[in-house]
């Protein structure tokens, strides 16, 4: 036991062993790892990445590589999730592996951008459509605007919304597993119907010869509009800028380990939930994109004059699951979509909300973060950093920069994606003692591969796309000076 705390302090263990509340089995955790990544990115981010590759096989092969990418780390979390099964997950991982100040720059990159700016976009985009299916909640009524703040229906709707759902979750882990449960479970039963519908009666055969012919003829548009062909160097490039919005889409898988204080036998339940997890999710979108490149064809132009014309890479708005179907549904189909959509991204939040709260407290608990935060209420969670969380997300939603900031983060997540599977080594070599009720499968190769195409893509991005990257590296800077103050500021 000695070795498995690893110098974490007493209190922390004792006051997580009394009082959270083991109450998510694994079917529980499960639909926290699906539907925390199924938000609205599936339905969207395909036109982005149609117009980066140009071709549908090259599409698919993005999420594909996404999807192992996804799965390969979920199975290296396992291992760590079977040696320290307590709350933090992650934020513990780094800690554990490395040292404190490493697990404070994932927690505080966490706070500050990735989980609360992830809520928010999310928020935002439950909002917005939303506003499809009543007018009244619609983007272009602005109550107040000053510089980049903006207050409208929206974004009360979208602040309400996450304002509910922390008060749902501060009402103890057993209410808010249920809101998970449901909606996970409604969106997956929808996805299901789009797949099939879309597969079944959405297919155009004139979208599949056309989409036949290009199907691995990579282009971008270049200047002039004029289609210019990638191979090479060019096409590895396209694709790690491509990889932005699908990485983002299947993120959030690791909220699971955040919870680890009230799963249900975490050693097992965690690292097996985060494999069907994924896996479950990577199929899901694989099939989806299938369905896009059999009802569209690909290449279109932005003054298309219908929905064919515009083929994927220009759909209105972006919105290609809605104009997938729009042959099936007609007008009806932007309702059917806005319905679904809003139904998935609020379960994907409540999701969202319920994991994060559980890395500050750890965070608090180890006197790194605000000391209250690391209290549990009188339902077993901690309803203090529930809270903290909800009013940073509602002002990241009035501040209209939460999509940017999501952009910034994309390296900054990856690096700590790549830190925390490459502590899998360290930990085997420095501290072969602990306990490995799981041990990674394919271990050292699929970490390994992980490691190389996150770097490939980190590295990608560097180069060609220097507004992702160094923005979320100076917000994980900014966490070094403020370690140590409030580590100089707090009493041993």
């Amino acid at each position: 036991m000695k070795h498995f705390q690893g110098g974490m302090p007493k209190t922390f263990y004792m006051q997580e062993e009394h009082a959270f509340q083991r109450r998510l089995n694994l079917f529980d955790s499960t639909a926290i790892v699906v539907g925390s990544m199924i938000g609205s990115g599936i339905f969207i981010v395909s036109a982005d990445i149609a117009r980066m590759v140009g071709s549908p096989g090259w599409l698919m092969m993005v999420w594909v590589i996404t999807g192992f990418m996804t799965i390969f780390a979920a199975l290296s979390y396992g291992e760590l999730a079977g040696m320290f099964p307590k709350a933090g997950g992650q934020y513990v991982y780094l800690k554990e592996a490395y040292n404190p100040l490493t697990g404070f720059l994932y927690g505080w990159t966490l706070f500050l951008v990735i989980q609360t700016g992830t809520i928010a976009a999310v928020g935002m985009a439950f909002a917005k459509f939303s506003g499809v299916l009543i007018p009244s909640i619609a983007e272009n009524i602005v109550w107040i605007k000053a510089g980049f703040f903006k207050f409208g229906p929206v974004q009360l709707v979208a602040i309400g919304s996450i304002a509910f759902l922390t008060w749902i979750n501060s009402r103890g882990i057993r209410e808010g597993k249920k809101v998970q449960n449901i909606f996970t479970s409604g969106k997956f039963v929808l996805l299901i119907l789009f797949i099939v519908v879309g597969l079944g009666f959405a297919a155009n055969s004139s979208a599949i010869h056309v989409n036949n012919l290009i199907f691995w003829n990579p282009v971008q548009e270049g200047a002039g509009g004029k289609d210019i062909p990638l191979a090479g160097m060019a096409l590895v490039a396209a694709l790690g800028m491509a990889m932005v919005g699908s990485l983002f889409s299947s993120d959030a898988w690791n909220n699971i380990t955040f919870t680890a204080g009230e799963v249900i036998n975490p050693r097992k339940n965690i690292p097996l939930s985060l494999f069907l997890g994924t896996m479950v999710v990577t199929i899901l979108y694989l099939l989806a994109n299938i369905v896009y490149i059999t009802a569209l064809p690909l290449r279109g132009v932005p003054e298309g004059a219908d929905i064919a014309s515009r083929g994927m890479q220009y759909a209105l708005n972006d919105r290609l699951a809605t104009a997938s179907i729009s042959g099936i549904f007609g007008n009806y189909a932007v309702l059917v979509m806005a319905a679904f959509i809003v139904i998935s991204t609020f379960g994907c939040n409540n999701g969202l909300i319920l994991a994060g709260a559980r890395v500050y407290y750890a965070m608090a608990a180890d006197g790194i973060f605000f000391k209250k935060v690391g209290n549990l209420n009188d339902k077993g969670v901690p309803s203090t950093a529930l809270v903290i969380q909800g009013i940073w997300a509602g002002l990241l939603c009035l501040s209209g920069t939460y999509g940017q900031l999501l952009d910034y983060v994309v390296f900054a997540v990856l690096i700590f994606y790549v830190l925390t599977i490459f502590g899998l080594f360290r930990l085997r070599k420095n501290r072969p003692e602990i306990e490995r009720p799981y041990r990674a499968f394919g271990y050292p190769v699929i970490p390994l591969i992980y490691i190389i195409l996150a770097l490939t893509v980190m590295i990608i991005l560097l180069i060609y796309k220097p507004e992702y990257t160094w923005p979320g590296l100076i917000i994980v800077i900014l966490g070094i000076p403020v370690y140590f103050l409030w580590k100089k500021n707090t009493p041993s």
